[in-house]
């Protein structure tokens, strides 16, 4: 079995324990899982951030799997990710990662790998939606 379980880009709100189902494996003794969620503020926001309005790249999709799958490479980690599109509210995930592996220090560096190489090689945007009506467009990554 593939050690990526999960890797999808969704419109739909994200189910972590859809996710903490999938690494579900008797040879884990880890499970370590992130949520990335919307919040309220951004240090380059004037005002109250309200939503985010996610779009992504037709590929971004197979992207995710090539992220999760080079993150797990040979550790024998398992992995579950989701990152979601379409307008999130303040307090909605964005995205949702579980890893599940023999021992903890390897399921938590496979975590960080996932959502790091999210943040800077998945081809997704973000337009920043603030209280008084001002958006702005944040680059490459979530």
């Amino acid at each position: 079995m593939t050690s990526v379980r999960i890797a999808r880009m969704s419109s739909d709100p994200l189910n972590l324990d859809e996710h903490l189902l999938a690494v579900d494996d008797d040879a884990a003794g880890a499970v370590t899982t992130f949520v990335g969620r919307v919040r309220d503020h951004d240090p380059d926001a004037t005002t109250a951030v309200v939503a985010l309005d996610y779009s992504a790249h037709p590929d971004a999709e197979a992207a995710l799997y090539r992220i999760a799958e080079d993150a797990a490479g040979d550790t024998g980690a398992i992995v579950a990710v989701s990152h979601r599109i379409g307008r999130l509210e303040v307090g909605d995930a964005a995205v949702v990662i579980a890893v599940a592996s023999a021992h903890r220090g390897v399921a938590f560096e496979v975590c960080r790998a996932v959502i790091e190489s999210i943040k800077t090689g998945l081809p997704v945007w973000k337009r920043q939606v603030e209280a008084d009506g001002t958006t702005a467009w944040k680059g490459l990554g979530g």
